[in-house]
């Protein structure tokens, strides 16, 4: 009987255990799927950005790129999800899309600055980037050195921005500072305003003056209105962190693998310390010499599969565009080949059509010769610089690099050992011994930087002509609408 007993109470004892557990499965089985898991199963990742030279635009090609888009990109491929970009162009509207849970995006990637304010809307991730804000102002006028020197001026700032925050935080103890947020712009924008005398001083993120600031070259860096403040993604508020949590770890292993840091050289590793006199030559010759050569440039350029922008910065970088440029060297023409290369690619170099032509078939050559292990863009910067120093040189700096551990199929790695040409204890141990081993170096460096600025110089004059043509587009048909009307009403 008791037997019996004690079987009857594990009998009940197991299918209470049974059902508590049914009743988990059940519970688990019916619980709501986080945002990660939402990401994965809709096969999308929904960013807010803004197009722009800091986060992302089209390439020549019509193909997304960009710093911010290479790391949203890398993410999104992470999560096996398809990256989608909502450009969104007005910061306060961004923010408002963060703190609508039906909105449908699941995080804001356009160069955010992290202050205290914006921390008590949304999360950051861990930072990717560092900035300054910097005040500008136009060349000639008095510069101002202080916070206290912008009293009475029309300062430009964009609306909704960390600058706008900054300014209300300085106006507190300055409270005769004045500001003007401005809508529907981005810095380079603001920067233009302040060479055109619209505005006294703009307020701008330090990386994108130094991206472009060769395009205004009238504009100059006036003071550093903060010290570095970080940059990162910013998620929603919410008890769901999944998404968030992926995100840190991703960025984390960003920070650590050398991700950021390749994507850093990628995009902002052009930037040169170009001064205001050279700026301002810059634009002049684009002005004035550049026109009757582009159309042969851009020919030549479809020509041999090249950026013609690339070409044209190589040619001002060799020549200033001038077809009758000599150095002491010998070296001649709008391309500078020497009178052997000349010959031997059987062009006139003295021709400008020729030397440009000679040109570019040379640094296609070039780059056809490199060894098949570098990828671009390092394969085209290491032509670039083999058609400075040699071909010769530019395999000992990959021997030497490789000697010392870097490695001889990253650019930036080449780059640091090219100097060491000029040193004899290096250039002895060499094939083809001495050169002036940091002269290639300052070259792609610069050419690099020239194309940026003829890039984005061609871009903006694409959208404001695509501009001024919808504008006259709507006039004609606002014109049209009412002739139509006149037409229609009844004689009085």
């Amino acid at each position: 009987m008791m037997m019996k007993s004690r079987m009857l109470r594990y009998v009940r004892r197991l299918c209470k255990g049974l059902v508590l557990s049914c009743c988990a499965s059940l519970l688990v089985a019916s619980k709501a799927p986080n945002t990660l898991e939402r990401v994965k199963a809709s096969g999308e990742l929904v960013v807010l950005s803004q197009n722009g030279p800091t986060t992302y635009y089209e390439d020549a090609s019509g193909n997304p790129t960009g710093f911010e888009y290479g790391m949203l990109h890398a993410f999104a491929e992470e999560l096996g999800v398809k990256l989608v970009i909502r450009d969104v162009h007005d910061l306060d509207e961004m923010f408002e899309h963060l703190r609508d849970p039906e909105d449908g995006a699941h995080f804001a990637a356009a160069g955010l600055t992290v202050t205290p304010e914006r921390r008590e809307q949304v999360r950051f991730t861990p930072s990717y980037f560092e900035i300054r804000q910097q005040v500008i102002y136009r060349v000639g006028e008095e510069r101002p050195r202080k916070t206290s020197d912008l009293n009475g001026k029309k300062v430009a700032v964009i609306a909704g921005s960390a600058h706008a925050e900054e300014m209300k935080k300085l106006s507190t103890r300055h409270t005769e500072l004045k500001w003007e947020e401005v809508s529907d712009v981005d810095a380079m924008e603001l920067v233009e305003m302040v060479q055109q005398g619209k505005y006294s001083y703009a307020i701008v993120d330090s990386n994108a003056y130094a991206v472009h600031r060769g395009l205004y070259p009238n504009t100059a860096i006036a003071f550093n209105l903060t010290q570095f403040q970080p940059v990162s993604w910013a998620f929603p508020q919410s008890d769901d962190d999944s998404l968030y949590r992926s995100a840190r770890r991703f960025m984390l292993r960003a920070n650590t693998n050398g991700m950021i840091a390749q994507l850093r050289e990628e995009f902002f590793g052009h930037v040169s310390d170009l001064n205001v006199g050279g700026a301002q030559a810059f634009a002049k010759r684009s002005r004035e010499r550049l026109p009757q050569w582009r159309v042969t440039m851009q020919k030549v350029a479809n020509q041999y599969e090249l950026d013609w922008h690339l070409l044209a910065a190589l040619s001002y970088q060799e020549s200033y565009w001038n077809p009758r440029a000599r150095s002491r060297t010998g070296v001649r023409g709008l391309m500078m080949l020497t009178l052997n290369t000349a010959k031997e690619l059987g062009v006139n170099r003295l021709n400008p059509e020729e030397s440009i032509e000679g040109g570019a078939r040379y640094i296609v050559q070039i780059r056809n010769k490199l060894s098949e292990r570098i990828r671009e863009p390092d394969r085209t910067w290491m032509a670039l610089a083999a058609y400075n120093v040699g071909y010769g040189h530019l395999e000992d700096a990959r021997v030497l690099t490789e000697r010392m551990g870097g490695n001889p199929d990253l650019w930036p790695d080449v780059r640091e050992h090219l100097p060491l040409l000029s040193k004899r204890q290096h250039y002895k141990t060499t094939r083809h011994g001495y050169a002036r081993g940091w002269e290639p170096v300052t070259y792609v460096q610069n050419i690099r930087h020239y194309q940026a600025l003829l890039s984005w110089s061609s871009r903006i004059k694409e959208q404001r002509l695509a501009a001024a043509n919808d504008d006259a587009a709507g006039t004609l048909i606002d014109n049209v609408a009412l002739e139509a009307k006149a037409s229609a009403a009844p004689a009085l």
